[in-house]
C-alpha cells in the first residue's frame, strides 16, 4: 500500500507573494542615475521583474557596455539592501491573503512549499526572516541557477523534494514563471495581481485572489 504522494507548491516572490514594485523601481532609477544613464520607465522596469539582474540589465540598457550594465547591477543591489535595512519587511509587503493562504497550505500534510525566484539568496532570506515565512522547504534563487525561464530552479526543487512533475505547480505573475514551469513539465498557475498583464501569462490556470488557490489545488490533484 502506498500513501498519498507529496505535492510541491512553488511560488515566485516579487509580484506574486510580495508587492515590491515601489522598491524595485526606485532602486533601479537610483542605480541608473549613479551611472549617468537615463532610467527606463516604470513599465519597462516591471516588465523584467523575475529575470536575474544581469539579464534584466541587458534588456533595460542594451546600448550600454557590459561594464556599465554591471555597475548598474551593483548599484541596484546596494540600493535595495539599504532600503531593506531601512524599511524592514515594509519594503516588500505581502499581498492580501498571502499569509493566510501559505499557512493553510502549510497545514496540509502532503503539501510541501517552495520558492523559485530571481532574487538573491541574501534578498530572499531577508524577506523570509522579515515576514516570518519559515515554511519553505526548498528555496531556489538567482545565485545558483540560470535566469528564468530556464527550468533549472523548478527541476532542482523537484530533485530536492523527491516530488514528481505531475505533483508540482509553479505559481507566478510573469510570463517567465509560466515558461519556466512549462519547460520543467509542471502545472502553471498565473496570478493577475502582479507585474505582467494577466492576458499575456498563458498559464494552465489563472487566479485573481489567494482564497482561490487551495480549492484549485484540491481540484487539480483530486485524483
Amino acid at each position: 500500500m502506498t500513501g498519498t504522494p507529496l505535492k510541491l507548491v512553488l511560488f515566485d516572490v516579487d509580484g506574486t507573494l510580495v508587492d515590491s514594485q515601489g522598491t524595485i523601481v526606485a532602486c533601479m532609477a537610483q542605480a541608473f542615475a549613479a551611472e549617468g544613464v537615463i532610467a527606463p520607465t516604470r513599465e519597462e522596469i516591471l516588465s523584467i521583474v523575475g529575470l536575474s539582474l544581469p539579464q534584466a540589465l541587458a534588456q533595460l540598457a542594451p546600448a550600454q557596455s557590459e561594464a556599465v550594465q554591471a555597475q548598474i547591477v551593483e548599484g541596484y543591489k546596494i540600493a535595495y539592501k539599504a532600503t531593506r535595512e531601512r524599511m524592514g519587511p515594509d519594503h516588500s509587503p505581502l499581498y492580501p491573503g498571502a499569509r493566510a493562504c501559505l499557512e493553510a497550505l502549510h497545514s496540509v500534510p502532503e503539501f510541501l512549499l517552495g520558492v523559485a525566484t530571481g532574487k538573491s539568496q541574501r534578498g530572499l532570506d531577508g524577506l523570509i526572516d522579515g515576514h516570518g515565512l519559515h515554511m519553505f522547504v526548498t528555496r531556489q534563487v538567482a545565485d545558483h541557477h540560470p535566469s528564468k525561464p530556464h527550468p533549472s530552479m523548478v527541476l532542482t526543487a523537484l530533485t530536492e523534494t523527491g516530488v514528481q512533475p505531475e505533483h508540482c505547480v509553479m505559481i507566478g505573475d510573469t510570463t517567465f514563471d509560466m515558461q519556466m514551469g512549462r519547460a520543467a513539465g509542471v502545472t502553471t498557475i498565473g496570478v493577475d495581481w502582479g507585474y505582467h498583464p494577466s492576458g499575456r501569462l498563458d498559464g494552465d490556470y489563472l487566479i485573481s485572489d489567494y482564497s482561490a488557490l487551495l480549492p484549485l489545488l484540491n481540484d487539480i490533484w483530486k485524483d
